[in-house]
């Protein structure tokens, strides 16, 4: 969820420094003039090339089947058409498209030893991954409240859940992410860029594209900027309002028994939270002393691809349902195959 709050602050960071004079040897007349961008190589020689490309592939392929027997098992299993399962198939489906965003045209240009990606294809990746990650914070936000709702209102969780309800928060998240991505997509994409081609990342990114645009267009992401500070503040806010009162009644709770049940119900989703928290904040707000091309590439890569490939298995590790439900589909599986 942090990815939205650090990303809003590392672009007010982008507007209110100046860009170097060094800068303006690389100087282009407007975007126009740029066909393609050139993306951060993951490594200098071919070998190691190679060797990342492998990496990457075994993470892919990890995270594809991850959150596809995650998606599989809530589909398929009628005990988990439950809201907690409906907004955890969502925030699967959200993981594979996140990563499906960044890791195929790295491991593609390692693999034909290439930096290049167009300049639609570079849009089209900002969109994505903007769109897609904060849906994920909108997301995790609606899973706080169903928390809340289950452990805090247990008379009234089928009425405030109920499955039109569900449907329509999962809509309002996935909609909310659409339109903040589509306007600062748009918005990025509109300042003429001045100062070259090369994107200091693996993939395209806004803050990256901010740091070729012209100094003096910064300032028209500024109200986009408030916006989302505002929107990314509330919701935070309400996090921490849901779980502070989550605590309170797991306190009140009379058995030991009680309280550790209500207490782990709300661990995956706190891992997952944490995680995002812990990745995104270091990516996005480690002090500039800290920053290297190498260390930056490393983080970028820790944010982008270990939660979609450890959500599977933080939801999935003491979860007795999802097990038993894999458990049912692979038999039926082998079953009818027999």
């Amino acid at each position: 969820m942090w990815n939205a709050l650090s990303l809003t602050f590392l672009l007010l960071g982008q507007v209110l420094v100046p860009t170097g004079p060094g800068a303006q040897k690389y100087q282009m007349p407007n975007s126009s003039s740029i066909s393609e961008f050139l993306l951060l190589a993951l490594a200098d020689t071919r070998q190691l090339q190679l060797l990342h490309f492998w990496l990457l592939l075994g993470i892919y392929l990890a995270a594809l089947l991850g959150n596809g027997l995650i998606s599989t098992a809530v589909a398929c299993d009628h005990r988990l058409h439950t809201p907690m399962y409906f907004f955890l198939l969502n925030l699967a489906l959200l993981d594979l498209g996140c990563i499906s965003t960044t890791l195929p045209k790295a491991m593609a240009n390692a693999l034909w030893h290439t930096r290049a990606i167009s300049y639609a294809g570079c849009a089209a990746q900002v969109f994505f991954f903007l769109f897609l990650f904060s849906t994920e914070y909108y997301l995790l936000t609606i899973m706080s409240y169903d928390r809340y709702a289950a452990i805090c209102k247990p008379l009234h969780y089928g009425t405030l859940l109920g499955s039109r309800a569900c449907a329509t928060m999962a809509a309002a998240a996935w909609g909310a992410g659409v339109l903040n991505s589509l306007l600062h997509t748009a918005s990025t994409f509109s300042l003429p860029l001045c100062q070259g081609n090369a994107v200091d990342q693996f993939f395209c990114e806004i803050p990256q594209i901010l740091k070729l645009s012209c100094s003096q267009s910064y300032f028209k992401e500024i109200s986009l900027l408030v916006f989302s500070i505002t929107l990314v503040s509330g919701c935070f806010a309400f996090i921490l309002f849901s779980y502070v009162q989550i605590f309170r009644a797991v306190l009140r709770m009379p058995s030991e028994q009680g309280r550790h049940k209500a207490f782990s119900t709300c661990v995956p989703h706190l891992a997952v939270l944490s995680l995002f928290v812990s990745s995104s904040t270091f990516a996005y707000l480690k002090p500039p002393s800290l920053s290297s091309p190498s260390l930056d590439l490393v983080v970028a890569v820790l944010y982008t691809v270990v939660p979609p490939v450890m959500n599977p298995v933080i939801y999935s590790m003491r979860n007795q349902e999802i097990k038993q439900a894999l458990r049912t589909l692979f038999g039926e599986t082998l079953l009818w195959h027999h």
